[in-house]
């Protein structure tokens, strides 16, 4: 059993889709985030294969072997949720499971709203919903998401060295549990250098799988989408969840320490909007918990899976 890779033709781009087993039991599928691409979901992909499931995992449009808009500085989030139907539309997929993490739980939660009858649950790691929008303004000006939302800061930051260190860097930085801040005079990319250990989990030929695919995009499309897309997600005139939902969370994804996550999470703000609510914890889990632990995160798929039948 190998994941399979193809093209198809959504909204006048062709996107990158990579896909494993056979719908006996249902479909799913994966979306990534920053800095990924379908490849950081490979350990998920084979697994829920393997149990029965048809796994897609696209590179979203602008990342990885996917086309590049040709516009990426009116990259919309509309547009992710559109691309997700039209991907179910052209495979004749009438519902499926959705599995996400980083900024790709905005679109897997929207679409949930919008398209509840071709959803069967999500999945979401380390990212809970909630309608009101965050805000940054208490972290300092070095804040990572600051920097890349200044328009021509990240693009000179990124652009004094190859992919393959801006993507070592930025694995490093988020593997961590500090929100990654740069100190005045320092640039985000300047956190950490070539000296600087991977992840133990994360090898040097992964490293080398992501940098070959982001040196066919580059980065223009993935600062657009999310960080300077933060704030512009459309309203949902209901903004309640029906699906099943659960959330995966890792107690040390740095995530979890921006203002206002601890309380969505803790405090029950997320299951005001998600009556079907679900919530595991990672005591050691990481902000790329899929592949940090990805027995055990197959495992929790799995079982949330089995749990929620496709035409339940």
């Amino acid at each position: 059993m190998e994941i399979e890779h193809s093209h198809l033709s959504i909204n006048g781009l062709n996107l990158h889709i990579a896909q494993i087993g056979k719908d006996e039991l249902g479909t799913v599928v994966f979306l990534h985030g920053f800095p990924e691409i379908w490849y950081s979901w490979r350990h998920q992909m084979i697994a829920v294969a393997k149990a029965g499931y048809k796994a897609i995992a696209p590179d979203w449009r602008g990342y990885g072997l996917s086309d590049q808009p040709q516009d990426p500085e009116n990259a919309a989030w509309e547009d992710l949720v559109s691309d997700m139907l039209g991907i179910l539309d052209a495979l004749s997929i009438s519902k499926a499971f959705l599995v996400a993490k980083d900024f790709g739980a905005f679109p897997a939660y929207q679409f949930a709203l919008i398209y509840p009858d071709r959803t069967c649950g999500v999945i979401s790691i380390g990212i809970p919903f909630a309608p009101m929008r965050g805000s940054y303004d208490s972290l300092p000006e070095g804040f990572y998401i600051k920097r890349w939302r200044e328009i021509g800061r990240a693009e000179a930051d990124f652009g004094r060295f190859d992919a393959k260190r801006v993507v070592r860097t930025i694995y490093i930085l988020f593997s961590k549990n500090e929100i990654p801040i740069a100190p005045e005079g320092k640039e985000i990319i300047d956190l950490a250098d070539s000296s600087t250990p991977l992840p133990e989990w994360f090898t040097e030929e992964d490293l080398s799988t992501y940098a070959s695919l982001y040196e066919k995009n580059g980065f223009t499309y993935p600062l657009q989408m999310p960080y300077r897309a933060l704030g512009k997600q459309y309203d949902v005139p209901d903004p309640k969840i029906q699906v099943p939902v659960l959330l995966i969370q890792g107690e040390k994804d740095y995530v979890f320490k921006f203002p206002g996550i601890y309380e969505i999470i803790k405090e029950g703000i997320m299951q005001k909007y998600v009556p079907n609510l679900e919530i595991t914890y990672m005591p050691e889990g990481n902000h790329f918990a899929q592949e940090q632990f990805p027995d055990q995160v197959n495992q929790l798929i799995i079982r949330f899976l089995k749990g929620h039948h496709v035409n339940a």
